[in-house]
């Protein structure tokens, strides 16, 4: 199945895109999006562990089950004042 993953902020900075399309087995879970991402942009391996994620623009964990054609958002921590 394919999905989407759009980058924010940092996220995008390190990665050099603002999205990517991954191909993923059936059953797969968000933690599964995370690994990949890991192994594809070892730029922000690092930072995911501190990401929130977001799927279909709903806050999702890790266990969270991804479907075929889901937008996954990666959204690093924010500061400001």
């Amino acid at each position: 199945m394919i999905i989407r993953v759009l980058f924010f902020a940092v996220a995008k900075d390190l990665c050099g895109i603002s999205q990517v399309e991954l191909a993923l087995s059936e059953g797969a879970t968000l933690a599964d999006v995370k690994h990949q991402l890991s192994q594809q942009f070892p730029g922000i391996r690092e930072l995911l562990p501190r990401c929130a994620f977001a799927v279909d623009q709903e806050y999702a964990n890790d266990d969270y089950l991804i479907q075929a054609g889901c937008e996954v958002a990666c959204i690093p921590p924010v500061s400001g004042g």
